[in-house]
């Protein structure tokens, strides 16, 4: 263990000097608040494709997912399809809409983008206010890297948790979101590579002469175990117990494809017409990274119910099967996942409070006087000096660690979803712009419909919850368009939203 402690010391070292130079260089290319939270929308297809992906999946999908796969077998390989199908889809759908609409808006972040469309200021707030859900994202980042700080490094839980939340809280302070892009795309390449070796060893150790009978025997394996962790719908899964929950996933992972982090960067392509090659790259890498699921299905045959926690089932498995060097490297993959996904999270919260609240309502409100100028320069140092206030909320979360970092991150995103999915649909696909009143009681009814599903217990999976409150929030724009009419027609591609 002394060795592995001493080769993830040098790779950590060696990613986070990286990392800094990265962020460094990309700060001093920041000048303007739209810099600091899409790039300055200058960025090509195959640096945000690889950026998407490594986003999209974060940490969770490193120990969260493979724990779960762990727990619960062959049934969390529905993960697998909710991902791959639910998440593309969701981001043809929405995507290429979205940047059309917003080559005349100009928006800077999903609260931004709704509140232009709709010309409303109660949205715009609004659905500010409901991304500050993205701290329980962040959170579960906090987890794990926290977890291999301690598990791998030998520190405690609270000193790797403190430990990884000042490593990203000063990156992003320096880098905004140029940073964010250009590392998640090293970041994202570091994660396939370990996916896609992971997937492969376990062929390798459990050979059966053929990959059919390779995967019957760590099916057989599982079911000496427990008999439920080779059912399609496992009864002691959280998320997967049934087709209703399943159903429930594949709809959240669609919803998911929109949350801010990733809307930022559709926003921040230079063009139009490369958008095809940015998500045919995110779904490609994305594919490669999830292979990661079967590591912990490859942990329970190898080495039952042992492990130290679910979370870390698969850094138990690694520990087990692969030399020191590896384990190391697969430590410092887990620390690039989480802060991949955190950074960007940071990014589109602070924009948030500098650009959709600040400029967007109290300056151009003029609740705050103040010229154009004084104000550009006020909402850049928000958007930085929101980064640290931020930071220390998701570490006092989770300063007693979660029994699974998955569930604590997907708190947020389906409290998202709920809010702000039935607007975006109804902004790029109905041929009427719905009035701002449908698009605000949507937020609420949708926002609202999820904390008293999951919260009272009534559905106790939060993807399947958020999925039901998310479907109830575009029901409700649409029937309350209906009941509105709306006096004037108007198509949202003709008029683009301004």
């Amino acid at each position: 263990m002394e060795q592995i402690t001493l080769y993830t010391w040098i790779g950590f070292s060696a990613f986070l000097v990286l990392m800094l130079a990265v962020g460094y260089l990309s700060s001093r290319k920041m000048k303007t608040i739209s810099d600091f939270a899409t790039g300055g929308g200058t960025l090509g297809p195959y640096v945000l494709g690889f950026s998407f992906a490594a986003t999209y999946l974060s940490a969770a999908t490193f120990l969260g997912y493979p724990g779960w796969s762990h727990e619960w077998g062959l049934s969390n390989l529905w993960l697998f399809l909710a991902i791959i199908a639910g998440g593309p889809v969701g981001v043809l759908m929405v995507a290429k809409k979205v940047r059309k609409l917003n080559t005349k808006q100009k928006s800077l972040s999903l609260p931004d983008w709704l509140g232009d469309f709709y010309k409303s200021d109660i949205l715009r707030v609004g659905t500010a206010l409901i991304l500050l859900f993205n701290i329980f994202y962040i959170a579960a980042q906090f987890v794990a890297g926290a977890r291999i700080f301690e598990y791998l490094l030998g520190m405690s839980y609270t000193t790797g948790l403190i430990l990884i939340a000042a490593i990203v809280v000063v990156y992003v302070f320096a880098g905004g979101a140029l940073a964010d892009i250009y590392t998640d795309a090293i970041q994202a390449v570091l994660m396939a590579i370990t996916a896609i070796v992971i997937f492969i060893s376990g062929i390798v150790i459990f050979w059966r002469g053929s990959i059919a009978d390779t995967f019957s025997g760590i099916s057989g394996n599982l079911a000496s175990q427990n008999e439920n962790l080779v059912k399609v719908f496992n009864p002691e899964s959280l998320h997967f117990y049934s087709f209703g929950a399943v159903f429930g996933a594949i709809a959240i992972q669609w919803a998911f494809a929109s949350a801010p982090h990733l809307f930022n960067k559709v926003l921040g392509l230079k063009h139009e017409k490369d958008l095809g090659k940015m998500i045919a790259t995110y779904v490609v890498v994305a594919s490669l990274c999830v292979l990661v699921l079967f590591g912990g299905l490859y942990s329970r045959a190898a080495l039952g119910d042992s492990v130290a926690a679910a979370d870390l089932a698969l850094v138990d498995y690694i520990i087990w099967a692969f030399p020191a060097i590896f384990v190391a490297f697969f430590g410092v993959v887990i620390l690039a996942a989480a802060m991949s996904t955190t950074d960007g999270i940071f990014v589109s919260i602070s924009t948030v409070f500098a650009n959709d609240i600040f400029l967007k309502f109290l300056v151009k409100r003029k609740i705050v006087k103040v010229s154009d100028e004084k104000a550009q320069r006020i909402a850049f140092q928000i958007s930085r000096m929101t980064v640290p206030v931020i930071g220390l909320l998701a570490l006092l979360i989770v300063l007693r660690p979660p029994e699974y970092m998955g569930d604590i991150m997907w708190i947020g995103i389906s409290g998202i979803a709920a809010g702000t999915m039935g607007p975006i649909l109804q902004a790029v696909y109905a041929k009427r712009r719905a009035p701002a009143r449908a698009a605000e009681l949507s937020m609420i009814v949708g926002l609202g419909s999820y904390l008293f599903l999951y919260f009272s217990g009534i559905i106790p999976s939060t993807m399947s919850a958020g999925a039901v409150a998310t479907f109830i929030g575009i029901a409700t724009i649409n029937i309350a368009s209906w009941v509105l009419r709306p006096s004037t027609a108007v198509k949202p591609a003709e008029e683009g939203g301004s």
